[in-house]
């Protein structure tokens, strides 16, 4: 039985998607019936983290069984203090080859205490991915707690518990129990930003290892259908690729990482406070080939003829680079897990003409034969399929390309694309692989599909 409701959203938002996903044309193929509960199935596994935890290995710095076993060796020394041994179940992906998985243990039976801490809720879906609860996630704890008290961490997933509280009476979900390292009084009476650890989580609902301080060059927490864009999109060494919204980095690292470093990768992202974020992780995985601007991709492309290489910065001139990937900016409803939403309508409806006003960009500074790369981690066809339409529609030059690996869906029907198209384009719905089978059931078919809700398209400019 799941540990606790599907996701929460505002009533207008429910129905939006309910409209999506049983459209007239994907009814035609799986019937009312159907559709009715993959929708059902989507909303409830939606606040649920997925099956297994994955991991992209470093393989540009250590093959990957040398990683997998160290990787063992250091989870096993942090659950239990001794350095011998892999206790710890360590899979490669059968498909990709720079991924390892763990199998994530619940909703296990954990019973919640009268001692209550609160937390935001994302840190209460940190927690349900394997992170311990950070001094700054708390909102709520007792009047008088303790390091060493025994707490249960409850998750406010509205945000309408008031900072420092003692008690919370409003919406809220049970993640686990944990035993606090901080006092109240050092985590709300001091004016200095907190850090570090302040519940360590013994019993989580869903147990999976915390990766904080483990081997951070030669592992990164990944969701899969990040690291399969990557693939999809085909880096070689020497090429020139654009990462066209990039923050925080993890999708430019691996770039360059199966580029073996050699070439260059510009990465754009017009947040200034997230720039710093893609160099450190760069230098934490040791990448020189990366280079990072703090730039709108909307303007990136430049018709000044006097610019001479792509080091200069952008904007750039057209043609520039060998392959694009634009990650876009979306309503990100495939995150999981997501317990709540207080988005309207409206703003989840905002996202798709800024999407094609960054793939007018992509395709200016793609070069001729060059690849582009379109994804989101949403499950809207407004901002997946839809988007494919247009994108076809409006600039004739782009074909679509098949995907490796296909680990996916095929796209949902409702865009008025063909059955070939999408058969070319790669959805990851967690609805259709959820609770069909048991959470430790052995690889290859739970870890492909069991993901957050994702889209892929790959474009191909003739």
């Amino acid at each position: 039985m799941p540990a606790f409701p599907r996701i929460s959203l505002r009533a207008e938002v429910i129905d939006y998607l309910r409209s999506v996903f049983l459209n007239k044309e994907l009814l035609a193929v799986v019937g009312l019936h159907e559709a009715e509960l993959r929708f059902e199935k989507l909303l409830t596994c939606l606040s649920h983290p997925p099956s297994h935890t994955c991991v992209r290995a470093s393989t540009h710095l250590a093959p990957l069984e040398e990683i997998r076993l160290r990787l063992g060796q250091e989870l096993n020394k942090h659950l239990h203090g001794s350095s011998s041994g892999v206790s710890m179940e360590i899979v490669p992906h059968p498909c990709i080859p720079d991924v390892l998985l763990l199998p994530v243990d619940g909703p296990r039976a954990v019973e919640p205490l009268q001692s209550e801490v609160v937390v935001g809720a994302q840190c209460g879906s940190a927690v349900l991915r394997g992170a311990h609860v950070f001094a700054p996630g708390i909102v709520a704890s007792p009047k008088i707690m303790k390091a060493g008290d025994i707490v249960s961490v409850f998750s406010d997933i509205d945000g309408k518990c008031t900072r420092g509280a003692t008690s919370f009476q409003g919406q809220k979900v049970f993640v686990g129990n944990g035993v606090a390292e901080m006092d109240r009084s050092t985590i709300f009476c001091t004016n200095e930003p907190l850090k570090g650890v302040a519940v360590r989580m013994t019993e989580p609902i869903y147990q999976s290892p915390s990766f904080d301080g483990v081997l951070p060059s030669l592992v990164f927490l990944q969701n899969l259908p990040s690291v399969v864009v990557g693939h999809v999109l085909g880096p070689r060494p020497g090429e020139r690729v654009l990462d066209m919204c990039a923050a925080p980095g993890g999708k430019t690292c691996h770039i360059a990482s199966l580029m073996k470093d050699q070439g260059d990768v510009v990465a754009l992202d017009k947040i200034r406070n997230k720039i710093d974020r893609i160099r450190q992780n760069a230098q934490m995985l040791h990448l020189e080939s990366i280079k990072v601007f703090c730039f709108d991709s909307q303007k990136a492309v430049s018709s000044d003829t006097g610019k001479l290489s792509v080091a200069e910065g952008p904007p750039f001139l057209p043609e520039s680079f060998d392959r694009v990937l634009l990650d876009a900016p979306c309503s990100g409803l495939g995150q999981r897990p997501n317990m709540a939403s207080t988005w309207s309508l409206k703003e989840i409806c905002s996202y798709q003409p800024l999407q094609r006003k960054l793939i007018h960009s992509a395709v200016r500074l793609l070069k001729k034969g060059g690849v582009l790369v379109y994804s989101t981690c949403t499950l809207t066809l407004a901002e997946n399929e839809e988007q494919v339409a247009w994108a076809l529609k409006t600039f004739p030059c782009l074909t679509l390309e098949p995907q490796e690996p296909h680990i996916g869906t095929e796209g949902m029907p409702g865009a008025g694309l063909s059955p070939d198209q999408l058969c070319l384009l790669q959805r990851f719905s967690p609805e259709l692989s959820w609770e069909q089978t048991p959470p430790n059931t052995a690889l290859p078919h739970r870890a492909n599909t069991d993901t957050i809700g994702f889209f892929i398209a790959k474009f191909l400019k003739n």
